[in-house]
């Protein structure tokens, strides 16, 4: 049963978008040593044995009773598609810039639920997901060093976002939060397994190999978080402070890789930014 706490709702939902932003931020490192792919595959393997050992004690055998497998496969796709084109955007693009872009993510399923789902789209929906472009067009405009096809990735990454969430819709309740999160990991580490021996050079050094392992235990315990965080408030309520994550971005992107985004950089973030809290108000309205 859901107990209204908003304020420790907003504070679980900032600490998960924190972890968020450090995944990544360890992610970016970690490609200057490895490929992304190899950063990937230790990561689900790990976040999978979490999940496995997590939910199999809570749930038992019945956690992998899935009603939906063609659905629950195409979300594993999906989320294997997300990190892969995000990952290599972190590998070419700072992680502030690349971050902003990917959060166009909740206009993205706007256009696509469209003709997915059937949904209709009013003048203010457009009007933000309008809004949100201008913002990415602010951040790659010419002459700001970004418009290469690297800007690409993060575009890609959002759109496969934007697919995932679609599909998180349509599996509904017909199969248990706890089975689709596993069989969401479970894919992806099946089909990185499967390509091994097309990337497999080795194991890496232990130090990166630990922080490998480290991406699959934040991974998990920043979704923990906002699952906790959405037991004591609604989600329209915490899908604003979802976008400190471009903040944390930003900031780790100084500390860690002495960049700092320019006046324009940031004014499309906060664009982007701006349309993400539009698209959320207007979601609430509907709702209402």
């Amino acid at each position: 049963m859901a107990i209204s706490r908003p304020l420790k709702g907003i504070l679980l939902t900032c600490a998960a978008v924190l972890a968020f932003a450090s995944l990544d931020s360890l992610s970016k490192y970690l490609t200057t040593f490895n490929s992304v792919l190899m950063i990937l595959w230790v990561r689900y393997l790990s976040q999978s044995l979490l999940l496995a050992t997590w939910q199999l004690s809570r749930h038992g055998l019945r956690v992998l009773k899935v009603n939906c497998p063609g659905l629950q496969v195409l979300r594993g796709l999906s989320l294997l598609a997300i990190s892969l084109f995000f990952l290599s955007a972190l590998s070419l693009l700072p992680i502030g810039e690349a971050t902003a872009v990917h959060f166009l993510s909740p206009l993205l399923v706007i256009l696509l639920a469209i003709p997915l789902l059937g949904e209709r789209a009013s003048l203010g929906h457009w009007l933000v997901v309008g809004l949100g472009f201008a913002g990415v067009l602010i951040i790659v405009r010419p002459g700001g060093g970004l418009l290469t096809p690297a800007m690409l990735l993060p575009v890609a990454s959002a759109t496969c976002y934007a697919v995932f969430q679609l599909l998180t819709r349509r599996i509904g309740i017909r199969d248990s939060a706890a089975t689709t999160n596993l069989v969401t990991g479970l894919v992806g580490a099946v089909c990185l397994s499967l390509m091994l021996p097309w990337f497999w050079s080795g194991l890496p050094e232990w130090p990166q190999l630990l922080g490998m392992v480290s991406l699959g235990v934040i991974a998990v315990g920043g979704h923990m978080l906002l699952t906790i965080a959405f037991q004591y408030s609604s989600p329209v309520l915490l899908a604003p402070f979802s976008y400190l994550q471009i903040f944390f971005a930003v900031l780790y992107g100084f500390v860690l890789f002495d960049h700092a985004p320019d006046s324009g950089a940031l004014l499309g973030m906060g664009v982007i930014a701006l349309s993400g809290l539009g698209s959320a108000w207007l979601q609430a309205r509907r709702r209402r």
